[in-house]
C-alpha cells in the first residue's frame, strides 16, 4: 500500500502542520481525528488496515488530517471569539492547503468528508457550509452542536455566542438555509450518520436528522446498540458505510 507523509509550515496556522496519504487512487477521503486526535490515529486504530482492500485495489486514498482542537475549541484560556476564530483558520488551512494538494495528487471527482467524534463534526460541518466540495459525508460518533451541556461535556463557547459560532453549528445554520443551489447540492451529496443508541449526543444526531428531512435532503442515519463511541466500534462502520 502507497503511504505518504507530507509536512509543510502552513501560513493561514502559523506553525508546521502534518498529514498521511494512503493509496494511489480512487475516491479522495478527507479522514479528521477525533477530539486531540493527530493525523496517524485513523491508521493507529486500524481504520486503514480496515479499508486496506478497497484502498490496494485504487478505489480510496486517504488523506489524514491532523487537529489543533486544543489550540481552538478546546483552549480554555483564550476568549471564546478567539477559539472560534482559531478553528476558523483551521477551516481555511483545509480548504485553500489541504484541498488543493488532494487534487494535485489525484484527480478524480468523488471527495468524500469523514470524520470520527469531534472529527465527525469538522467533516460535516465543512461539507455542510461548501457542499459543491463533497460529493459524500460519512460521520461516526459525531456532535454537531458545540454549545450543548451534555453529560460531563460542556458548551465549548461558555455561553458566548456570536455570528461565527452560528455559521459553524450544522444544527443552527441548516434549519434557516434557503439557498436553492447549497440545497440542490445538498441534496446531491450521498450522507451518512452513525450513533450509538447510548451516546450522549445521539438526541443532537436525532435533531441534525429531522433537520435535513424537513429540507428534503435525503441521508442515512444509523443507531448502534450501546455507546458505541470507540477504535472496536469504528473499524465495524467503517467496513459498513465507507
Amino acid at each position: 500500500m502507497n503511504r505518504e507523509y507530507h509536512k509543510w509550515w502552513s501560513d493561514r496556522l502559523q506553525r508546521d502542520m502534518e498529514l498521511l496519504v494512503f493509496g494511489h487512487a480512487g475516491a479522495k477521503v478527507l479522514v479528521f481525528p477525533s477530539r486531540f486526535g493527530r493525523f496517524y490515529e485513523y491508521e493507529k486504530l486500524g481504520l486503514v488496515a480496515t479499508l486496506s482492500h478497497k484502498i490496494e485495489q485504487g478505489y480510496l486514498q486517504l488523506f489524514c488530517v491532523d487537529g489543533i482542537d486544543i489550540e481552538s475549541l478546546y483552549c480554555g484560556w483564550v476568549h471564546p471569539s478567539g477559539r472560534i476564530q482559531r478553528h476558523i483558520e483551521y477551516e481555511e488551512y483545509i480548504l485553500n492547503e489541504v484541498l488543493p494538494l488532494m487534487n494535485r495528487i489525484n484527480t478524480h471527482e468523488c471527495v468524500i468528508s469523514h470524520g470520527l467524534s469531534l472529527g465527525a463534526f469538522h467533516a460535516a460541518n465543512i461539507a455542510f457550509r461548501y457542499p459543491h466540495l463533497f460529493k459524500k459525508l460519512v460521520a461516526f460518533s459525531g456532535r454537531y452542536d458545540l454549545t450543548l451541556n451534555v453529560e460531563f461535556f460542556n458548551d465549548l463557547f461558555d455561553g458566548f455566542y456570536n455570528e461565527n459560532i452560528y455559521f459553524h453549528t450544522p444544527s443552527h445554520f441548516l434549519p434557516n438555509l434557503d439557498c436553492s443551489w447549497r440545497l440542490s447540492k445538498l441534496r446531491e451529496m450521498d450522507i451518512t450518520f452513525v450513533i450509538g443508541r447510548d451516546d450522549p449526543f445521539l438526541q443532537n444526531n436525532e435533531q441534525l436528522s429531522f433537520i435535513l428531512r424537513q429540507k428534503n435532503i435525503d441521508h442515512q442515519f444509523a443507531i448502534w446498540d450501546s455507546r458505541a463511541h470507540s477504535g472496536h466500534y469504528w473499524r465495524r462502520m467503517t467496513s459498513i458505510y465507507m
